[in-house]
């Protein structure tokens, strides 16, 4: 349901940004479990993916502990769990600054699309995709059983996190196993230093 749990926080986080509450977060994997509605293994690692580039990477074991999922259940989501956290780590100089600009301009950590490419119509009716400050584009994974993702990249000079590989703008397909979910970064970014190295580390390829 596009209207309810991970999908759903995505233009939450977008709307209550835009409006001056620069930092939102959800616990990952969700918290209220209601009516037979329960965290799965997949939910867990998609939100858990998504929660690295947002202003809070939080867990919780949610309100029905013992019905749900918890990372703690299987090795393979504590490795992933381990990966992304090293992943977020690596990545605390940008997010301090994210956190700066936020603290003395009011600008939301994440945000929408056509904050920075105004000019660009097809951004406003992005509400599943947004920038991680203004050097970062994101496009979490909502959808179930799904290894390929189609992402939509404003014009400019974009290189993808996982693999390093260059793109201009448009839709463009990429891989979206789990701990590699679509994320990219401006060429010309003050950090592309930062982000070649967690390419090195944590892409494909890299050495963890």
């Amino acid at each position: 349901e596009i209207h309810d749990g991970l999908p759903s926080v995505i233009p939450s986080a977008l709307s209550t940004g835009i409006i001056g509450n620069p930092f939102t977060h959800s616990d990952i994997g969700g918290y209220t479990s209601l009516h037979g509605n329960i965290r799965t293994k997949e939910l867990f690692e998609r939100w858990l993916e998504m929660s690295v580039f947002t202003s809070v990477m939080r867990t919780h074991e949610g309100n029905r502990p013992e019905e749900n999922f918890q990372f703690y259940d299987d090795n393979e989501t504590l490795e992933l769990m381990a990966r992304m956290t090293g992943i977020r780590k690596m990545l605390k100089p940008y997010i301090a600054s994210l956190y700066k600009e936020a603290a003395t301009k009011g600008y939301p950590v994440q945000r929408p699309l056509f904050m920075h490419y105004e000019g660009d119509l097809e951004t406003y009716d992005m509400q599943y995709s947004y920038l991680f400050g203004a050097d970062m584009l994101v496009a979490p994974v909502i959808e179930e059983a799904t290894n390929q993702k189609e992402v939509y990249l404003p014009q400019d000079n974009w290189i993808h996190l996982w693999s390093g590989k260059k793109y201009t703008g448009g839709c463009v397909s990429v891989e979206s196993t789990f701990g590699y979910p679509p994320v990219f970064y401006k060429e010309d970014s003050t950090f592309k230093v930062l982000f070649e190295s967690v390419t090195k580390k944590f892409g494909k390829g890299g050495i963890e």
